[in-house]
């Protein structure tokens, strides 16, 4: 029936079967069996044929099923915009590893914003050190690993979305700089750190081997914000990310030392190999990287 009211349509706004057909791209007996079956459907002559002028003329009826064809029309229009935003609206669940790094100071703010904009994609966070992660995404336990450093795998893709510096971190000190400071200086001392397995530690081992630092002892603790926490109270010092210190070095209750680009490191995610990502969990990776690309420039 659709196509016979848009038939009808035609043939009133042409006032020619022949012109409705062109426009139609059917043929004339064709535009006039639609005609007819509409007419037979409800048992009124919608048009008026006159053979010898060869005009035809709107019933009262013709009209009446002309505006209510055109309302019928739009509002199937309608239909199809709505149905189309409906499948173009993202909804589904995505779990995500995160080290900590990642999951106590960057996916936070950036959860804030992405939830208001995607209402319908529920998130599920595991935050864990890189090694943990890694071996999830591996055993596709998650959607997306969330990690520091390089992370070689032939199970996983990696890609970097953000670089993050290293730095020296201790207790506040107003006299410290860089110019007065020494890595001689920190020999004997005790260094807060986190358990192997954790891309933080790596870097802190780094530096010791590198400068043939000898610590007095080792603590470990268990995230990043434990870290930071007990450097701040004097407990030791710590090599840990820059994204961690920013607000305590402001609120001077850290001080830091900025090493070189040897310590800089790539925050990236990693995903399963030879899978399919689904739109929800394709859309939340973009999102990511464009909320973190405001930290490169």
């Amino acid at each position: 029936m659709l196509e016979e009211l848009k038939t009808l349509i035609a043939v009133v706004e042409c006032k020619n079967f022949t012109k409705a057909g062109e426009n139609l791209k059917l043929s004339q007996p064709s535009v006039s069996t639609h005609i007819k079956n509409l007419e037979n459907r409800f048992g009124v002559t919608l048009i008026d044929r006159s053979i010898k002028q060869k005009t035809i003329y709107i019933t009262e009826s013709g009209y009446i099923l002309y505006n209510r064809s055109k309302e019928i029309l739009n509002l199937l229009d309608k239909v199809d915009h709505e149905m189309k935003d409906v499948s173009d609206s993202v909804i589904g669940h995505v779990k995500v590893g995160a080290s900590f790094t990642i999951g106590e100071h960057i996916l936070p703010k950036f959860l804030t914003n992405f939830t208001k904009s995607y209402p319908d994609i529920d998130i599920e966070i595991f935050i864990q050190n890189t090694s943990q992660v890694s071996s999830h995404i591996k055993n596709l336990n998650y959607d997306v690993g969330l990690v520091e450093g390089t992370t070689s795998s032939s199970h996983f893709i990696q890609k970097y979305f953000l670089m993050d510096k290293m730095i020296l971190a201790m207790p506040y000190d107003r006299n410290l700089s860089s110019e007065n400071f020494s890595f001689d200086s920190l020999q004997n001392k005790i260094w807060v750190a986190r358990e192997n397995g954790s891309g933080t530690r790596e870097y802190l081992n780094m530096f010791l081997n590198s400068n043939e630092i000898v610590p007095k002892n080792i603590i470990i603790l268990g995230s990043n914000y434990a870290v930071k926490e007990a450097v701040k109270n004097g407990l030791g010092i710590t090599i840990i990310s820059n994204l961690v210190t920013k607000s305590d070095v402001k609120n001077k209750t850290l001080s830091t030392i900025e090493l070189d680009e040897n310590f800089n490191r790539h925050l990236s995610y990693i995903i399963p190999k030879n899978t399919t990502l689904s739109k929800s969990v394709d859309v939340f990776l973009s999102e990511l990287c464009n909320y973190c690309s405001k930290f490169n420039n």
